[in-house]
């Protein structure tokens, strides 16, 4: 676990830069689907530095960010201080640190494929109150809508050193209807992210999989990074596509669906 921790300790500052928010959809679905109001308590599993959580924050609710990481949790508070309802807290999706049915929702965002897949389900029906909804949210890179997505792919796989491993664009589902033994329903909106090579160095560089500025392979993968970036940029920038997923289910209270 705790080298799945410390992965993204010396990534934070790009992730904060770089990483692609959420399309307002969002909020659309937790409200349509899941009865979210402004009053709704939930808990954000893995949240990184808080781009997430900023969007329920915004909304009104309060948030518990439940982060394991040091470096992430202090860029969390720093980029949400102007929110009094952000709740900064160190724990892990097995071990959330939360009292017993405190929060509403319990989320996850590009977060779950980390996540014991086994402890997670009963630690999140323990925080989660009577009826309440788990929600599991990807921002999912398009691989191959066009010619720049394909070479950006082939790059990663080229330069990446465990990349292959970690992707989690292989998570369905079914996989986590079999984890939490419970239903999930599937809702997917386009998201897109427009950089200047600045931009798509930095995001490149949020992956825990790219090697860092140490390594001999650095200097090549970027060379070659600006290399597509003039191939395929238009008036100076370039589009990655997402496919953003929420996969939601409501974890009735005290046991399995």
């Amino acid at each position: 676990m705790s080298n799945t921790v410390e992965r993204f300790s010396n990534r934070v500052e790009n992730y904060v830069k770089y990483r692609p928010g959420y399309p307002k959809e969002i909020l659309e679905v937790f409200r349509d689907e899941m009865d979210l109001t402004e009053n709704s308590v939930v808990a954000d599993i893995g949240s990184g530095t808080g781009i997430s959580a900023k969007i329920f924050l915004e909304n009104g609710n309060a948030v518990f960010g439940v982060e394991p990481n040091a470096a992430m949790r202090e860029a969390a508070e720093e980029f949400l201080k102007d929110f009094p309802q952000f709740t900064s807290v160190e724990g892990t999706a097995e071990n959330t640190n939360l009292p017993d049915n405190s929060v509403d929702f319990v989320i996850a965002a590009q977060a779950f494929h980390w996540f014991d897949k086994d402890k997670t389900p009963s630690e999140f029906r323990r925080i989660l109150r009577e009826d309440g909804f788990a929600a599991l949210i990807w921002n999912e890179r398009q691989l191959d809508t066009n010619d720049f997505l394909r070479a950006y792919e082939e790059l990663l796989k080229k330069y990446g050193t465990d990349y292959e491993k970690v992707r989690h664009d292989n998570l369905e589902k079914e996989i986590f209807e079999k984890s939490f033994q419970a239903e999930f329903s599937l809702k997917t909106f386009l998201n897109v992210q427009t950089l200047d090579f600045d931009g798509l160095k930095g995001r490149l560089l949020s992956s825990s999989y790219m090697p860092s500025e140490t390594d001999a392979r650095f200097e090549p993968m970027i060379a070659e990074l600006h290399h597509l970036f003039d191939k395929y940029a238009e008036s100076g920038k370039i589009q990655i596509l997402y496919s953003t997923n929420i996969f939601y289910t409501r974890l009735l209270y005290g046991r399995k669906n």
